[in-house]
């Protein structure tokens, strides 16, 4: 039996300033690095430069977009799926990847990590709200999802 690619989701603000930007492309160059596929909510800011990093080392990427239209997806997002779901659609990126790192965000990416911990996901935080029991914090891209490649199972 084969056994799966990995699925790292990335998740933070819909707006970043540069460093975070950065620091998200580095994150995404990672897992495609690793062979992981990205999972992430296919818009702007952290979401796009997760993206813009995977794809450019030759990963996959994955956004689960909050409205109807495949079409508003960034331009890095290779698999777009439209959910109509607005913020809902948080709950489905946690579930759906098997180990989730956190760059930086706000509200959104708060409620991403409540859902991702209470489904059983080990969350790694970079630069992310502070303090939140469960989360794994780290100061690097490579960092991150050695920690992420860590705790992750898959069967």
């Amino acid at each position: 039996m084969n056994q799966r690619s990995p699925i790292i989701g990335v998740i933070g603000s819909g707006q970043s300033e540069n460093s975070i930007y950065q620091l998200a492309v580095e994150v995404g160059e990672e897992i495609a690095k690793r062979g992981a596929i990205l999972v992430c909510g296919g818009l702007t800011g952290v979401m796009e430069a997760a993206a813009e990093g995977a794809s450019s080392a030759g990963g996959l990427t994955v956004g689960i977009l909050p409205g109807p239209s495949t079409n508003s997806a960034n331009s890095f997002i290779k698999i777009p799926v439209a959910t109509d779901m607005g913020q809902a659609r948080n709950v489905i990126i946690a579930h759906t990847a098997d180990a989730l790192v956190a760059v930086a965000g706000g509200a959104g990416t708060l409620s991403e990590i409540g859902h991702a911990l209470k489904a059983g996901k080990p969350v790694v935080g970079l630069q992310t709200i502070p303090d939140i029991p469960g989360v794994q914090y780290v100061d690097s891209a490579q960092k991150a999802l050695a920690r992420a490649f860590e705790l992750i199972h898959i069967t």
